[in-house]
């Protein structure tokens, strides 16, 4: 069932548990990720970034639309680091019930400005809104938006930020980066500076750069009060991965064979991160 963020979050920080969100750019990661979802009766996050919306359409948006309003799990569709008005605004005429404004790299101030602004305009109309406080570093080709130099969120400015823009989820810089960690890299979350800003704030929070992070650190975090992670290269690389060894047979050419094996392997991590994530079995806590 189709619902917007605030809505799905507030349970999950209730029941202090995080649902994932998967960056989901093409059907068969769409298809996926609500199977995965139905199977482990887990509410989850369908994340369309601008550069995937520019690439499939406004027709694939419905078709996310579609898929939410037909399971029985919870299900948002979310739009991933929006960085204009005009990219909010055409998210909203799509169907998204969510949408990120992304203004982390201005001042402070002009951040504040920024995501207001989106805020008054899309709360009235019942779509939920996330910004970023601090910065999510970022690795190798990633198509999400990020720096080279990761800024931590500082407690206090996020208390001021949440006040004052009143957006209904925040986006931590807590130590992530988007994209896949170079081998033998282990990044280290600053839980310390998660567990102040969650005392400081009363909404809920979002970890970007879940891929690559050890499972320890990500629950302990979810126990400090994330609720939604983001996960993108955890998911697509297996997956295409699979599609490459696939097509080793070079005669193959319907997609439902190519496709087939590759959408098996990923809905395996997907079920893996709602166990660590502790939002297997919860979608019963929502009144659908």
């Amino acid at each position: 069932m189709l619902m917007n963020m605030k809505e799905l979050l507030e349970v999950a920080d209730e029941h202090h548990f995080a649902v994932p969100a998967f960056n989901a750019g093409c059907s068969q990661i769409l298809k996926a990720a609500i199977e995965t979802a139905e199977a482990k009766h887990a509410p989850v996050i369908i994340e369309v970034h601008p550069d995937e919306l520019e690439f499939q359409g406004d027709a694939f948006i419905t078709h996310c639309v579609k898929a939410a309003n037909d399971t029985r799990v919870p299900v948002v569709i979310h739009l991933d680091h929006g960085s204009s008005y005009g990219q909010i605004e055409r998210a909203i005429r799509a169907g998204y019930t969510s949408v990120m404004i992304d203004a982390s790299r201005c001042p402070f101030e002009e951040n504040i400005a920024i995501t207001k602004r989106v805020a008054d305009f899309v709360h009235p109309l019942g779509v939920s809104v996330e910004a970023e406080l601090g910065t999510i570093g970022i690795m190798g080709n990633s198509a999400e938006e990020g720096t080279k130099e990761i800024t931590y969120t500082i407690p206090s400015e996020a208390e001021e930020f949440v006040k004052r823009t009143g957006v209904d989820t925040l986006a931590v810089g807590i130590g992530t980066a988007h994209g896949l960690y170079p081998e033998g890299y282990i990044p280290k979350l600053r839980l310390d500076i998660l567990r102040e800003i969650k005392a400081a704030v009363n909404i809920p929070l979002v970890l970007h750069g879940g891929s690559g992070n050890p499972d320890e650190e990500v629950a302990e975090a979810v126990k400090l009060g994330i609720n939604k992670v983001n996960i993108s290269s955890d998911i697509k690389d297996p997956f295409y991965r699979q599609v490459r060894k696939t097509l080793e047979d070079q005669t193959l050419r319907e997609p439902n064979v190519i496709y087939a094996d590759a959408i098996e392997v990923m809905k395996k991590v997907m079920g893996q991160k709602m166990d660590l994530l502790g939002c297997t079995d919860m979608a019963g806590r929502y009144h659908l």
